[in-house]
């Protein structure tokens, strides 16, 4: 946090959302809706969750009422930001009654702000914009979603039951990546956001608030109150060599114990904000002269996923279950030089069987501890 950090009010709060809708952009943000805290688009910075947190556990979310006014203090809710950058259901071409005529829908996305963005998701989009922003065939719909995006940034003091971001390298504070960084502050005298500017863009945006210097006291309780989140996380990765130890347990006993307790329903794919894989499925109307083409969020626990003539290569949950493990947490490496698990810990508070990615990484690790022991 620089020496340049300055300090909004809650007021300068509203206003940001209100300079950044006067600039053209679609603010997003969390907000109440159907008993969680969601994404969605905001009309004013009224809309944010004031006052409310949450309670995660395995296989459980719910919110409570919160003894303060604080606007970002909850973990990440069922929604993440790759909603908007990679949507779950999008038309991508149509065919009239001339073949000859298909056409492709181009995507013209509205410039977006995306309000509240934790260091878990942050380093999310940077794993998104390797996958589908990079290589030799980047996706176009994400490149024009993602261009121009402006992030407004906003450090953890409050991690959940579920959060891991501590020990995958991508929180409790934010990292590069964003416009306008927040810390937010509240205490029985005062509700303010300490403000660290990320870009030009940023610093133009800032320019337009009422702001102040920060207090070096102010800048150095912000500080300790993100270096005491790392410690306070909900759950930690066991400190193993993660890659390695997937790699000589393909056929460790535990994935049939896995098994045994996931439904394969995909809801951690479906939440996981770096998941991306999709699938295409076509569409017609009754008199068959209109056929449309959309494509969809797929997941490598459905059975199909590896379908190939002749039927599936993966018709198990156990081997299910240990291909997205395997290729989140180990060969995503391989592919796209990173870790594909952010820390974020949706996929432990929305399976409803309760697994919990951390504690079955750690059960391999003691089984390959004991197998190692008796060897010698």
């Amino acid at each position: 946090m620089p020496d340049d950090t300055v300090v909004i009010d809650r007021a300068g709060l509203d206003r940001l959302v209100d300079a950044l809708h006067a600039r053209g952009y679609r603010v997003i943000g969390p907000q109440v809706r159907d008993g969680a805290i969601v994404l969605d688009e905001l009309d004013s910075g009224q809309r944010l969750p004031a006052g409310w947190g949450v309670e995660t556990a395995p296989g459980r979310y719910r919110l409570h009422r919160r003894d303060d006014p604080a606007v970002f203090a909850h973990s990440a809710g069922p929604g993440s930001w790759k909603q908007f950058l990679h949507p779950p259901h999008r038309k991508i071409s149509e065919i009239g009654s001339d073949p000859e005529a298909a056409a492709p829908i181009e995507d013209a996305p509205v410039r977006s702000a995306f309000l509240g963005v934790r260091g878990c998701d942050l380093a999310s989009i940077a794993v998104l914009g390797r996958v589908l922003g990079e290589g030799s065939c980047p996706d176009a719909s994400f490149t024009a979603r993602r261009k121009d995006l402006f992030v407004v940034a906003v450090d953890c003091t409050e991690p959940g039951g579920v959060c891991f971001c501590a020990s995958m390298g991508t929180g409790p504070g934010v990292s590069a990546g964003y416009d306008l960084a927040l810390t937010e502050r509240v205490d029985a005298t005062s509700h303010e956001f300490l403000v660290e500017v990320g870009s030009e863009t940023g610093a133009e945006v800032l320019a337009e608030l009422r702001t102040r210097p920060a207090a070096a006291t102010e800048i150095a309780d912000a500080r300790a109150a993100v270096s005491e989140a790392s410690d306070r996380m909900g759950r930690q990765m066991p400190d193993v060599d993660i890659r390695a130890l997937l790699r000589e347990s393909q056929e460790s006993p535990h994935w049939h114990d896995v098994a045994s307790r996931c439904l394969t329903c995909a809801n951690c794919t479906m939440v996981c904000p770096t998941c991306f894989c999709t699938t295409t499925e076509d569409v017609t109307d009754l008199t068959g002269d209109h056929a449309e083409r959309w494509q969809r969020w797929a997941s490598c626990f459905e059975l199909d996923f590896s379908y190939l003539h002749g039927g599936s290569v993966r018709s198990s949950s156990e081997s299910r279950y240990r291909q997205w493990l395997t290729h989140k947490l180990g060969t995503w490496y391989d592919q796209f030089g990173s870790s594909g698990c952010v820390g974020c810990g949706r996929c432990i508070a929305w399976c409803p069987a309760g697994i919990d990615l951390t504690a079955e990484v750690g059960r391999l690790a003691e089984l390959a501890e004991e197998s190692d022991d008796a060897e010698r």
